[in-house]
């Protein structure tokens, strides 16, 4: 089995398989241990059970169960409990029914807060009243900084055989399996092929007949002082997500100077081979008043920023699917909101590449699905 990518996915598919006894071979093009050129990086990742969806609400039970089986294999910690609020001022553009809805129907229990409520429990946020809000108490963070190297430890220790800085150039099906071509001259003979490279997927699968309308956006988040750390440090503060467009997210204090505040979905698209890592000021501009208004003035010099890439279908849903025509090629992309569950995408990648039952529905997550093959389907990015 050959899985080209090992970000946060693909080096959880190379731990799976090689833990459930398969030979594996890992390409990537960057350096392993992590980098900083694609979406697996920084030390913070939000994890929650609160979705638009109950098929998404099922999903991440799946993936709070993959990440523990990380957490008892490795003897370490991966996903930090912090409590989420979500928070929907009126007429929000995204609908805070579906939340409830969603959360209900799949029995996750939740707390319906007033503005009031909640500034009394978190002074820091300086909400208006029309704002309604959510709490989920299992919510937390998952740090792709920390678990990306360990999910490869994992798999090197189960006799994955990962190679970093050996981009893979092309995929060669022949009657005996899938010939990888790497740029470096070598081929490998692979049986099943776990395709999990996110922004470079579209040109990879191109040659196969496979076109994928993706946007690649160059994203960014901040970290903000504070002369208030001991009111936003983790145990004091949850997570939060701001429910409207444009949409803002952000964390306690943890593993880093500076208070974690980012929009989602506001960069620009790039390519990712050519792409700058300077910040955007238009962005910072939009984050830095949210967060004026937001917090009261709490938060005031941004301390850095760090950029990252979102790979985005136009539904926002995932990928999880082969290849019409190549049932030994798996694709996997995460449209942006993907990290909670890379372990359970590595999971299911391992599992299907021996025939097994992934045991969720991943039909709406299929190649052929209107969003990718409709030239007319009209996007959505707000989740």
């Amino acid at each position: 089995m050959a899985i080209i990518g090992l970000g946060g996915i693909g080096s959880a598919a190379a731990w799976f398989a090689a833990r459930n006894g398969a030979s594996v071979i890992g390409f990537e093009q960057f350096q392993l241990g992590g980098h900083h050129r694609g979406a697996s990086h920084d030390h913070s990742r939000i994890i929650r059970h609160s979705y638009h969806t109950s098929h998404y609400v099922d999903l991440t039970f799946g993936a709070y169960r993959a990440w523990s089986e990380v957490e008892q294999a490795s003897g370490e910690t991966c996903v930090h409990v912090t409590g989420g609020i979500d928070l929907f001022p009126k007429d929000a553009a995204i609908d805070i029914e579906t939340y409830r809805a969603a959360m209900t129907e799949r029995g996750v229990s939740f707390d319906e807060l007033t503005a009031a409520e909640t500034r009394r429990r978190w002074p820091v946020f300086a909400i208006g009243d029309n704002v309604e809000v959510l709490y989920q108490d299992r919510t937390g963070l998952v740090s792709p900084e920390f678990t990306v190297a360990l999910l490869q430890r994992l798999a090197v220790d189960a006799g994955a055989d990962l190679h970093g800085l050996r981009p893979v150039i092309a995929l060669d099906p022949t009657a005996d399996g899938i010939v990888v071509r790497s740029s470096t001259g070598d081929e490998v003979l692979a049986s099943h092929v776990v395709v999990a490279t996110d922004a470079w997927t579209a040109r990879l699968l191109a040659p196969l007949g496979i076109s994928i309308p993706l946007t690649v956006t160059q994203e960014q988040v901040t970290y903000y002082e504070t002369a208030a750390a001991d009111r936003f440090a983790f145990g004091q503060l949850p997570v939060w997500i701001w429910m409207d467009d444009p949409s803002f997210y952000g964390f306690p204090t943890w593993g880093k100077p500076g208070v974690k505040v980012s929009q989602d979905c506001g960069g620009r698209p790039v390519d990712p081979d050519t792409r700058g890592f300077e910040p955007d000021q238009t962005i910072l501009d939009r984050t830095d008043a949210f967060v004026a208004t937001t917090f009261g003035g709490l938060l005031t010099q941004p301390l850095s920023t760090t950029t990252c890439l979102y790979t985005l279908t136009p539904d926002r849903d995932f990928v999880l699917d082969t290849v019409p025509g190549h049932p030994n090629i798996s694709v996997a992309l995460g449209s942006g909101h993907a990290y909670k569950f890379a372990a359970w995408f590595g999971k299911t990648l391992a599992t299907l590449a021996t025939g097994g039952d992934p045991g969720c529905d991943l039909a709406p997550f299929r190649l052929d699905r209107p969003a990718l093959t409709d030239p007319d389907y009209r996007g959505n990015w707000l989740v």
